[in-house]
């Protein structure tokens, strides 16, 4: 047995987002997902599904599934939640502000939802666990929404009234993510119209991402102003582009994709990053016969119409499991010369089969990209609780810990303790 061993205060975590896991949210979201939930489970009925997974409550072909509703209830569980971390040696823990919680009304903040987020950061602390706070993760007010959110530049300086407004509140948090993904973001949001508000505009699109890039250096400059020794970055979506047939046109495509899907945000804010947080999940194949339908590369559909490359190995959501990819994404990011966080990498697995291998595989490409000088100083599964995917709801299971959804009884998965084992040695045995 070889031990692929860890740098010393390597960071081992997990991650969650506020409107995934904590219930009861008032924002965009929510409020879209009762307006399309029966939308979507007309459409799920049209679909086939392993038997297996339609005993798991609630099933994707009922309305309670795509209604977030109380999710995890980890607004109320969190101490839980976090003894359950603790339990597995976990030393750090990323999750999201809710925007709709601290800020329901325009300029209107709510002083008792921040000490909550303040008891929420004490709960880590004091087990132990170093708190990564995201600022945005998607979901906006509603009155923030209904003047067009990030579409419309001058709305950017209310997002950064919310920043500058935690960022007093929470001035021991050590670790700021300002937007997670905002390029996953833009594409279902605005471009491919699958997400709120549902728009399908490559103008409105492109704008919406360039106004993120405005938001995240506001951001950073104001969170600076208040804590110059806080550690900002991002969570990015950087995806794998290899080329299939070799020729000049996949050649020049993969370089495309590498430039605008996986560098030009981090290009644009290099110099307000302390470090980049990498959400990995995709291995994409470029073939020139793609070019048909593009946006298919980061669709959100149903297993065996989402991923373009054949392949015997996927996840739930039949994305494919490619762990050398990490590798490739990270030597690719070492150009920034930035301290990377791998903010988020997991899979649906409802039977808890593949998840084991999944996480050690991929830190065996980890380990191998630190060896090459690459500055990983941590690791976040996605996601410590099964949750709320979004718009397919709560079908596919993420989590380290599987949720009852009836009970709302927490229960450790055995690929949690292969993980916790990894964590208390800091190696990796192969």
């Amino acid at each position: 047995m070889n031990k692929l061993i860890f740098p010393r205060n390597f960071l081992w975590g997990a991650a969650t987002s506020s409107h995934q896991v904590e219930g009861h949210n008032h924002n965009d979201w929510s409020r879209w997902e009762k307006e399309t939930a029966d939308s979507k489970v007309k459409h799920a009925k049209y679909q086939t599904w392993p038997d297996d997974l339609l005993k798991k409550y609630p099933s994707p072909l009922v309305k309670e599934n795509y209604i977030s509703d109380q999710a995890c209830d980890h607004y109320h569980r969190f101490e839980e939640d976090f003894d359950l971390a603790q339990s597995l040696h976990h030393s750090a823990h990323r999750f999201s502000i809710e925007w709709s919680r601290i800020e329901p009304e325009e300029g209107k903040f709510d002083g008792a939802e921040i000490k909550h987020y303040q008891k929420v950061i004490l709960a880590l602390r004091t087990r132990g666990i170093e708190p990564f706070v995201n600022l945005w993760h998607w979901t906006n007010p509603t009155w923030f929404a209904e003047k067009k959110g990030f579409l419309k530049k001058e709305n950017i300086k209310y997002f950064v009234r919310f920043v500058s407004y935690c960022a007093k509140q929470f001035k021991d948090v050590k670790f700021f993510i300002t937007l997670n993904e905002p390029d996953i973001y833009t594409l279902n949001s605005y471009l491919q119209g699958l997400w709120p508000p549902q728009k399908t505009s490559l103008v409105e699109s492109i704008e919406v991402y360039l106004n993120l890039i405005q938001a995240h250096k506001q951001a950073y400059d104001e969170i600076k102003k208040i804590n110059p020794q806080a550690m900002i970055g991002i969570a990015k979506n950087n995806a794998y582009f290899e080329i299939g047939q070799s020729s000049v046109i996949n050649r020049f495509l993969k370089k495309m994709a590498d430039c605008y899907w996986n560098h030009y945000f981090l290009k644009k804010t290099a110099d307000k990053l302390d470090f980049i947080g990498l959400n990995y999940y995709f291995h994409i194949k470029i073939q020139a016969s793609l070019l048909r339908s593009p946006l298919r590369w980061f669709s959100q559909n149903k297993p065996s119409t989402l991923n373009p490359i054949p392949s015997t190995l996927l996840s739930d959501l039949g994305w494919e499991i490619y762990p050398k990819g990490i590798y490739k994404v990270l030597k690719d990011l070492g150009k920034y010369n930035k301290p990377i966080y791998i903010t988020e990498n997991g899979l649906a697995n409802h039977d808890d089969s593949l998840r084991a291998d999944f996480i050690k595989e991929h830190l065996f490409w980890i380990n191998r990209a630190i060896r090459e000088d690459i500055n990983v100083r941590g690791y976040f599964y996605w996601s410590l609780l099964d949750n709320f995917e979004w718009d397919k709801g709560f079908w596919p299971r993420f989590g380290l810990i599987e949720i009852d959804y009836q009970t709302m009884k927490r229960t450790t998965r055995p690929s949690a303790l292969i993980y916790d084992e990894i964590i208390k040695n800091n190696y990796l045995e192969i």
